[in-house]
């Protein structure tokens, strides 16, 4: 096991089970409304700024989040008054802010800097410092006040959102909402988990809660639940093995969700095939 100061291995514990509860918050979104390709863009976005930020000498963090919020804008308002499918807009940034990121890292002029990149790609331990912290509370913080405030909007857009819409909720402002708070939980998380992992960090513990339940309300409890414990085993793993964290967290959360889909209630009721969301094929259908 990789000895470190009392200190850092507090800063660790704590971004891991901050960056495991947003990220899981956010990524109940993200499954339930099917719109997990968004939250890969969104990823490389965040990855593609913060390898910008380290070849300007700017703070990498600034950048990821100006990259993520670009492209959480390009889906949202952008892509309505364009009339273009989100999916397109997804495609085509995803494949753009991939390339950009490999040139800026390999635009970097030193192996410091070449280390720097390295661990925006897949996590550093070492990356976190108190001021990432920070952020990370308030925005979880912010996640909650922000849920709890319009629950019952966010729940009717959840289930459907023409259906909503149809109800006389404004739904735009709220999808908008959803769209920008995973950008920043995406970039905020960015230093602990890796760009190219932290979208499984989000997908993969919302799947898994997802087949324990149908009710929307303790997903939303059950998620945070499993994120935080697979964030803290990921990271026990990464310090015990030397493994990058971002790799081991993304492991430890694969295995629960294989896991959660062999011993999944809904699956032992027979209610058809279940995708990532935990609907069963034939709810899927019907929608």
């Amino acid at each position: 096991m990789i000895p470190l100061p009392t200190g850092l291995v507090l800063r660790v514990i704590i971004g891991a089970v901050l960056a495991g509860f947003t990220c899981s918050m956010m990524g109940t979104f993200v499954v339930q409304m099917d719109i997990s390709s968004i939250g890969f863009s969104m990823a490389h976005a965040a990855f593609a700024g913060a390898a910008l930020g380290l070849l300007l000498s700017v703070e990498p963090l600034l950048t990821a989040v100006g990259f993520a919020v670009l492209v959480a804008i390009l889906l949202g308002p952008v892509s309505e008054k364009a009339r273009l499918s989100p999916g397109v807009i997804t495609g085509v940034s995803f494949s753009v802010t991939m390339a950009l990121g490999f040139i800026f890292i390999n635009l970097h002029p030193g192996p410091a800097e070449t280390g720097a990149a390295l661990s925006i790609l897949w996590g550093s331990v070492f990356a976190l410092t108190w001021h990432d912290l920070i952020l990370l509370f308030l925005l979880s913080i912010g996640i909650v006040i922000i849920i709890g405030l319009f629950k019952k909007e966010f729940m009717a857009i959840i289930f459907d959102r023409k259906m909503a819409k149809a109800s006389g909720i404004s739904t735009r402002p709220f999808y908008f909402t959803i769209l920008f708070l995973t950008g920043l939980t995406v970039a905020f998380s960015l230093k602990f988990v890796g760009g190219l992992l932290v979208y499984a960090l989000i997908v993969n513990t919302a799947a898994s809660a997802n087949q324990y339940t149908y009710d929307i309300k303790e997903v939303f409890i059950l998620s945070p639940i499993i994120g935080v414990i697979c964030t803290l085993l990921g990271v026990w793993i990464s310090l015990q093995f030397g493994f990058p964290v971002g790799t081991s967290i993304v492991i430890v959360t694969a295995v629960v969700f294989v896991f959660s889909v062999v011993f999944s209630k809904k699956r032992k009721k027979g209610k058809g095939l279940l995708d990532i969301s935990g609907r069963s094929g034939e709810y899927g259908n019907r929608k």
